[in-house]
């Protein structure tokens, strides 16, 4: 089995992930003007107004905060340490590359999410790559498949991997049995997710932040303490991305391939843009201003954020300690603690334990909403449905700290496969609504206005819409 899961996964993201998510990339970067570098200067105002709390949905900030969540885990500790095992410093370069060209297909997937958002029973927005795919392409079959997906990865299979790191970690610094971990995890995502889609949002809008700019800190610090090494690092990570470094020994192309494919995987792990995960909490905001593009361009944001800032603290963590080559890539999260004991001491085992603890804890609290979002859309959104699915998720949980690491991750690369292969299809197939949401947005703000979406300017794409969501825009 695991000769098996690693033939499909080298065959799937060997060649054909890499160019479908460049391609997407590009081809959104070109169908929204340049979106993600145009708006570069204004995300802090973006980022202002998502605290504005609007009727019907969570705040920008909180679907900010709840998708960095499930972004920030494991993938931003170990995914990055397989990376560079896999791929050397160069792949930190394509990760760079695919964080660029994933930000405006986040804006893509998540703008979309918001235009075809419904409410619930309670009067609350949900959406998601799911409902795009049935209201906007009128393939609800399409859109029952995504969703078995993404229940598949989402509610068992990544969470396993953010177990398994966690487990590891604490294991390798305080020597705490793997078991005990994994039920104390499994019992602390409980109690979070019983409060609801509401509570989980109010809790992590705090707790995200404050975790991310702990990792930041302390690899700002470590950084700091090892400056000298600094401009070496760099130049080794553009070097090697290109083979520049092998050249001499005839071996370019095949590092080049290894850093091209381990940083677009392992950038695709981390901040999931394509993978059609941050539209479910992208689409249950109410955004301001009131205009899909809105929370399109604050989720490019969170990409930024993961792949550019708390991405690459791991990344440096790894390469000033000189570790990229001494150890094997079957280590994963053990390798940033033992780059941490190298440049810190001893405590930087336990340091790493903890930050990786608080961002797996966070991460399996977001991937339990994004697969109970899609009980709602597949109509099985009853109490006995979501304690199934709880007691599924609390299981995989446990599971995940037994079991062995690389087919774990294994697994989760065919899985992720899957739901981008099935959600960059949707949001190709909607490129054109996606250039209008941006083209209007962008006109809107060309004229000094603030930005709002009115359905009654686009009568084809109002029928496709729900009747309670855009209807009645405030007025300018």
């Amino acid at each position: 089995m695991p000769d098996f899961l690693q033939f499909m996964s080298d065959v799937i993201w060997g060649s054909i992930m890499v160019y479908l998510l460049a391609g997407a990339g590009i081809w959104f970067t070109w169908r929204t003007g340049f979106i993600q570098f145009r708006y570069l200067l204004h995300y802090r105002k973006s980022l202002k107004n998502s605290l504005t709390p609007q009727p019907g949905g969570l705040t920008s900030f909180q679907a900010l905060c709840t998708s960095l969540a499930a972004r920030v885990g494991s993938g931003n500790l170990a995914g990055i340490s397989l990376a560079i095992a896999a791929g050397g410093p160069g792949a930190i370069f394509w990760m760079w590359v695919s964080g660029l060209t994933g930000m405006a297909i986040s804006f893509a997937e998540c703008s979309l999410s918001q235009l075809y958002k419904q409410r619930d029973a309670t009067g609350q927005f949900r959406g998601g790559p799911a409902w795009y795919m049935d209201r906007g392409l009128g393939m609800r079959w399409m859109g029952i498949l995504f969703s078995l997906f993404l229940l598949l990865s989402y509610g068992l299979v990544f969470n396993t991997v953010q177990a398994n790191s966690v487990a590891s970690a604490v294991n390798y610094a305080f020597s705490v049995p793997s078991l005990a971990t994994g039920v104390v995890l499994a019992a602390l995502v409980l109690l979070s997710v019983v409060r609801g889609l509401r509570g989980v949002a109010r809790m992590l809008q705090g707790l995200v932040p404050m975790m991310v700019v702990i990792w930041i800190v302390t690899s700002l610090l470590v950084t700091a303490w090892h400056i000298t090494a600094l401009p070496g690092t760099l130049a080794a990570i553009v070097k090697s991305a290109f083979g520049w470094q092998e050249a001499a020994a005839g071996a370019a192309g095949y590092t080049v391939s290894q850093a091209l494919t381990s940083g677009f995987q392992r950038g695709m792990f981390s901040n999931e843009a394509g993978m059609g995960s941050t539209p479910n909490v992208a689409a249950a905001a109410a955004s301001w201003p009131p205009h899909p593009a809105a929370q399109g361009i604050v989720q490019m944001i969170g990409v930024f954020i993961d792949t550019f800032i708390i991405s690459t603290c791991s990344a440096l963590i790894v390469l000033l300690a000189g570790t990229s080559t001494q150890h094997t890539a079957i280590e994963g999260i053990q390798r940033i603690q033992q780059a941490m004991v190298m440049l810190v001491g001893d405590a930087g085992a336990g340091l790493v334990a903890i930050i990786v603890m608080l961002f797996a804890f966070t991460s399996l609290v977001g991937n339990y909403l994004y697969a109970e979002n899609n009980l709602v859309f597949l109509r099985l959104d009853g109490l006995w449905a979501r304690w199934t699915l709880r007691a599924a998720t609390l299981m995989m949980v446990v599971a995940g700290s037994l079991l062995s690491f690389p087919i774990v991750w294994r697994l989760a690369n065919i899985v992720m496969a899957l739901m981008v292969i099935t959600n960059l299809t949707a949001i190709l197939l909607l490129s054109p609504v996606v250039r209008l949401i941006a083209s209007d947005y962008l006109r809107q703000r060309k004229l000094g206005v603030r930005p709002v979406f009115d359905p009654q300017r686009y009568p084809d794409l109002q029928q496709q819409l729900m009747p309670d969501t855009w209807e009645n825009p405030p007025k300018q």
